[in-house]
Formats: structure tokens, sequence, C-alpha cells
């Protein structure tokens, strides 16, 4: 059965109707596991560190898809909803030409300023070899990373989650059949690594690109279109918030590798790349979950029914704090057998990696309510309330929390930086959504 944005949609519909997007996050997430997996097994834990110091920078390039992803699929689906189905896919194609050209430039720039920035991150003679062939490789996919993450957005509006999934499987089959090959076959080390995520980017990005070039049975198409300033402008301010959570996530990331050299050294980059591998798949769930239904909440938000936007959120909170609570449970009970499939080589960094683990899972409680309540604002084209959320969870808080609990209680404050600043971030949550209900009576 096909669903559709304009349907009723029961705990059941809401289900299937966003478990492609989540299985889409989630699948995208296990393929950069793999990376880790095989570098940390097969070439060994500073190569592995030197990975996750690159990773943050890369990410950074990468997440002006995101922005355009999620700011442009908010407003294409709120232009279906209110009827006007061409100018949606001028808007669509326009976004996906721009992401194109705007991918090339940022790998011109990321290899031009790598080396600069690997070393500021703390990068020693032994790791910045690795950084250096692993990120100028990487970079080379940044623009169909770009176009992978949104795709993953736009073919959910395009009434097509399957069709995501699917491609992003394919994406991810090809990540990691070749990390075997190049890593564990042949010995290219970081460089078969770095390979093996550019070329499974490249499937994700041109595999739609292809499907929406051609004649479709979807609501979008690529289309001639021309660069609409006023869309873009739209675009890129609604979906700031998730340009500013994914940078500023990224920047923390070296701010945590940055206070971990300090106090533990390579270990401590080491133990919070595991943590982040998985951290990755975990949260993956909620984004996959916001993603997937902030058409939904756009679509009705454009065709004004109230009514479906007050049931969409309260079913959504729901599903939420049960998911939330699932996933504390089995962080924190398998923390040992997660934490050996990276590091049980090493039983220092082992025992490091399980306790920074087991306290940084209280997060997992809490961080759903935020990440939903950010992408719930960006689908009613709010993106003044939906960045507030993310930069102050993202930067404000966790910044501050990074700073400052370490000097009280030293690395254990590193790893509980996170919950700190999501306990924080969903009294703003909490707030941003009281003010929604007085105004237009949506809870």
């Amino acid at each position: 059965m096909n669903i559709q944005l304009s349907d009723h949609f029961t705990y059941r519909r809401l289900i299937r109707f966003v478990i492609p997007s989540v299985a889409m996050m989630i699948l995208t997430s296990i393929y950069g596991v793999v990376d880790g997996l095989f570098v940390s097994n097969f070439v060994g834990k500073i190569p592995f560190a030197a990975v996750n110091l690159v990773i943050p920078f890369t990410m950074i390039l990468g997440a002006f898809g995101f922005m355009l992803g999620t700011g442009g699929t908010a407003l294409v689906a709120k232009t279906l909803g209110e009827g006007r189905q061409e100018e949606a896919n001028r808007i669509f194609s326009m976004l996906i030409y721009f992401a194109l050209g705007l991918g090339v430039l940022l790998t011109i720039f990321g290899i031009a300023v790598l080396k600069g920035i690997v070393i500021k991150m703390g990068a020693d003679d032994a790791m910045l070899r690795h950084c250096m062939i692993y990120g100028r490789i990487v970079l080379l996919g940044i623009p169909f990373y770009m176009l992978q993450n949104m795709f993953q957005n736009f073919l959910i509006a395009a009434e097509k989650p399957q069709l995501g999934l699917i491609v992003t499987i394919a994406a991810g089959v090809t990540n990691m059949v070749l990390d075997a090959l190049f890593i564990a076959v042949l010995g290219w080390g970081v460089a078969g690594a770095a390979a093996a995520t550019a070329l499974g980017q490249c499937v994700g990005g041109l595999v739609p690109f292809v499907y929406f070039a051609r004649k479709n049975s979807s609501k979008l198409s690529l289309v001639k279109t021309r660069l609409m300033g006023g869309a873009l402008f739209h675009a890129c301010t609604n979906g700031s918030s998730e340009l500013v959570s994914n940078v500023s996530m990224s920047l923390v990331g070296m701010l945590y590798n940055l206070q971990l050299m300090k106090f533990v050294g390579e270990n401590g980059v080491a133990a919070y790349g595991v943590i982040m591998y998985v951290n990755f798949i975990f949260i993956a769930i909620f984004l996959g979950y916001a993603y997937g239904s902030a058409p939904i909440v756009a679509f009705n938000y454009g065709a004004r029914r109230t009514e479906e936007l007050q049931n969409v959120l309260k079913k959504s909170l729901k599903l939420i704090l049960g998911t939330g609570i699932s996933l504390f449970l089995i962080a924190t009970v398998f923390a040992g057998v997660l934490s050996g499939l990276f590091v049980g080589y090493d039983a220092e960094l082992y025992r490091l990696t399980v306790r920074g683990f087991h306290l940084y899972a209280i997060s997992f409680l809490l961080c759903g309510f935020n990440i939903y309540g950010s992408s719930f604002f960006t689908a009613l084209n709010n993106g003044v309330v939906s960045a507030a959320i993310s930069f102050l969870r993202t930067v404000v808080f966790e910044v501050a929390a990074i700073l400052i609990l370490p000097v009280f209680f030293g690395v254990d404050g590193i790893w509980c930086a996170i919950t700190v600043a999501e306990l924080a971030s969903i009294l703003i949550t909490i707030g941003a959504f009281s003010a929604l209900r007085r105004r237009y009576q949506y809870l």
C-alpha cells in the first residue's frame, strides 16, 4: 500500500513511512563504521586515530548537503502541499544543480587547507601522513556526499522512501565490499578506506540523480530551471539548523579530540572514535525519524491541516521516548561487546572505551527530543527556532561542558559533557513547543 503525505497517520502508518528513512540513516552510519573496524583491526590504532581526526572536517564540508536537503525538502514539500508541482520541480532542480557546483568548490578548498587543519587539531608526525592520505581521497567524494544527503530527504518528499533505502543499501554494500578488498586483501591501509568511502558516496549520489533526470513515477523530477535567489535563500536559512548542528557537532568533535589528547593522549582519541562510531548508528535512528517525518509536517503545514500536525507530533514524541529508553539499555548492556569489536586487542584502550561508553550512553535518553524538535521547526519553515535549538545544543551547552567538566572530573567529565548539554537543551526545546502550543494550538 502506497502511503501519501496527505494521509491520516496512525502509529502503524507513521512507522511504515519513516522506516525507510531510519534504515537509510542507519546503513549510512554502518558503512562509515566499517571503515573504522577495518582500519583499527587491520592497520592499527595510530591510523585509526588519524582517520578520526580527519572525519569531523570532512563532515563539516558535507554538512552543506544536509542544509540544502532539509531546508529544500521542507520548501518543496510545502510547495507540493499548496498544489504547485511545477514550481516544486523547478526549486528541486535548482537546489540539486547548485549543490553540485558548491561541492566542487568545497573539495578544492578542503584539499588546500587540510594539512593546516589536522596539525591544529593535534596530529603528530606519526599521524599526519595518515591524515593527509585519508583526507585528500575522501574530499574528492564531497560533491557526491552532498547529493547523497540531499536525495535522502528529497526521495521522501517524492513519496519514494523505499527507493532511497535501496540506494543507501547499494552505496553501503559498495563501501563495505571495497573496504574488505582494498584494506584486508590488497593492504592499501587508510588509502583503501578512503577510496571505499568515496566510491560508496558516488553510488549514493549518482543513482538518484539519474532516476530524477529520467522520466519517473514520483512527484519530483529534474527539469530546466534557473537560479532562484529567493528559494535558495529560504532553503539555506530554513536548513541552517541542520548545517549548524552538523558543523557544530564536527567542531565539538575536534574539541573532544583536543581535550582527550591533553588528558589521555592517542588512546583517548581512539576511544572517542569507537564511541562515535556506535553513536552514529544510534543517533541515526533519531535523525532518520526526524528526516522521514519532516515532509509530513511540512506538507500538512502547507495544506493548513492543523489537526494532523497535532496528531503526528504527539505520536512522534511517544515513539522517541520509547526509542531513547531502548537505546540507553542496549548501550549500557553491550558497551563491552561493542568496544571489543574495535579495540579488543588493547586492554588499556578497551577499559577506557567501556568506561566512556557507559557515561556517554545516558545522553540517548534525551537527545532524540532535541533532534526531533529542531527538525519539526525546520519542517514548519521556522528556521530561526530550529537553528536556535541546534546552536545552543551543539555549540553553547556542549562546548561549555567539555571545557568546564574536565576541570573537576577529569576524563569522566569529557564523557559526561554530552548528557549535560542535552539536559540543558531539552529545556529550550520544551520552551519552543510550549510557545507553539500557545500560538497555534498544535499540542
